[in-house]
């Protein structure tokens, strides 16, 4: 535990990370708590918005309340605790599912993954996203063994953990689409040949505890949905997908375009962010993003006219549009297969320096040395930690099928995120970090000896 206190200590001190991100989050909470209108501040007037849920803005509007405005070092403290309870959830779901033993090892490997500790160090919704996610899918774990009415209670807690999600990040969904789809797709007939009870008492069972994470889940996005409906007049129970305003032009013929080449982080910041208002480098482009000289010569000329204007009109997103069709005519498969694969690939297996000074190219081996290691050895311990639980999942399968309902659960958020996350332009190895409490899990599970407690 103090190892794991002073390691966030070190990112906090060393890499605070307060982004444009954060300060959006900072500007809804200033105009929340002193102006009671949930919105962004305009040259004259305050403009309420749903480009955000209100899950982070509210953390930070209770912090600026009682610490001082902006004091969103305070926020990064807070988020160490919710870091360690995290920590503490992660083993508390090693040991229902494998042994007490593996349990301590699982506290052990989340209290030193330099992954969580990073975004402790950051004013943005991953800690607390992070902790929900480890929380909901601990209380799903325990009421999948029980089949009693005396589980209700941890039911109602999973909704309340996978609500609080949502209203963090339009994704923290997928939570809910894993838990119910597989309590009562997948449980429910599989306990219903098992000898434990009746068929028809056991499937009602299965259908009582997705009807109650539904209803207590979908209870904590009510109100934002009548607020957008009363203040903004659309129906929007999330967030908009690619966080804009209400009759904001979108570029979608841009964001196509990219979806047909891009597949790593460092293309997101050099092409994906420059979009609107930089340069862009054609010479960055990688050689998947043509199909032959004419199409290059095609792409060279319409990211020329684009920096001329430093946006993108929509006579400009029609030929971006264009060059998209024509590739993803070409080649469906790689539209559709290869390039999400490869996009999942890279957001599982890249350093995850996003947020510190590592170079984003760090394997042309031409940054700063001291970035340099540190990039290549952040790596090597994700590699380490990813290798390890594919390495626990083979070695103990056979032990951990005979709990096969509480690690499908698992394996099934894992593959549902992940398939989510292929289908995004901006491939950001943070949008896995919600699938490490399964990553330790999985890695623990090499020390499961020890008594079983299932």
């Amino acid at each position: 535990m103090l190892a794991g206190v002073a390691l966030r200590f070190l990112f906090i001190f060393r890499f605070p990370g307060v982004t444009s991100d954060s300060f959006v989050y900072g500007d809804i909470a200033k105009n929340w708590l002193q102006h009671g209108i949930y919105g962004l501040s305009g040259i004259n007037e305050i403009s309420p918005t749903y480009i955000r849920l209100p899950g982070y803005p509210g953390f930070l509007a209770a912090v600026f309340a009682i610490f001082g405005m902006e004091h969103y070092r305070a926020a990064l403290f807070l988020q160490l605790l919710v870091d360690l309870g995290t920590c503490l959830l992660i083993a508390d779901l090693t040991r229902q599912l494998i042994s007490d033993k593996a349990a301590r090892f699982a506290f052990l490997l989340a209290a030193l993954c330099p992954f969580l500790a990073n975004y402790v160090a950051n004013a943005l919704t991953e800690t607390w996203e992070v902790f929900f996610t480890a929380l909901a899918l601990n209380l799903a774990v325990r009421g999948l063994g029980t089949i009693e009415g005396s589980a209700t209670r941890t039911w109602v807690g999973c909704g309340f953990a996978v609500g609080a999600a949502m209203l963090l990040r339009p994704d923290g969904a997928l939570l809910l689409f894993a838990i119910v789809g597989y309590v009562f797709v997948w449980r429910g007939p599989a306990l219903s040949e098992s000898r434990r009870g009746p068929r028809p008492r056991i499937l009602q069972h299965a259908l009582r505890s997705c009807t109650i994470v539904v209803l207590v889940s979908l209870a904590f996005l009510l109100p934002w949905t009548l607020r957008n409906l009363r203040t903004l007049h659309q129906f929007m129970p999330l967030a908009p997908r690619y966080a804009n305003e209400e009759n904001a032009f979108v570029p979608m013929g841009f964001n196509l375009w990219v979806k047909t080449w891009i597949v790593d982080y460092a293309s997101v910041e050099e092409i994906y962010w420059a979009v609107p208002g930089k340069t862009v480098d054609a010479d960055q482009l990688p050689s998947r993003a043509f199909d032959s000289s004419p199409q290059q010569d095609k792409t060279v000329q319409l990211l020329d006219d684009y920096n001329n204007a430093l946006h993108v009109t929509p006579e400009l997103d029609a030929r971006f549009a264009a060059i998209a069709a024509e590739r993803v005519h070409a080649s469906p498969v790689r539209y559709y297969v290869v390039l999400p694969l490869m996009r999942v690939a890279d957001m599982w297996l890249r350093p995850r320096t996003e947020t510190l000074p590592s170079d984003s190219r760090w394997w042309e081996f031409d940054d700063t040395p001291k970035w340099l290691v540190l990039a290549i050895g952040l790596g090597i311990i994700n590699l380490a930690y990813i290798g390890a639980a594919l390495a626990g999942l083979v070695r103990n399968r056979f032990a951990l099928l005979r709990s096969y309902q509480h690690l499908g659960l698992l394996l099934a958020f894992v593959l549902l995120r992940s398939a989510f996350l292929g289908t995004l332009e901006n491939p950001e190895p943070r949008y896995t970090l919600e699938c490490y409490p399964i990553v330790i899990v999985l890695t623990a599970a090499l020390f499961r000896a020890g008594k079983q407690t299932l």
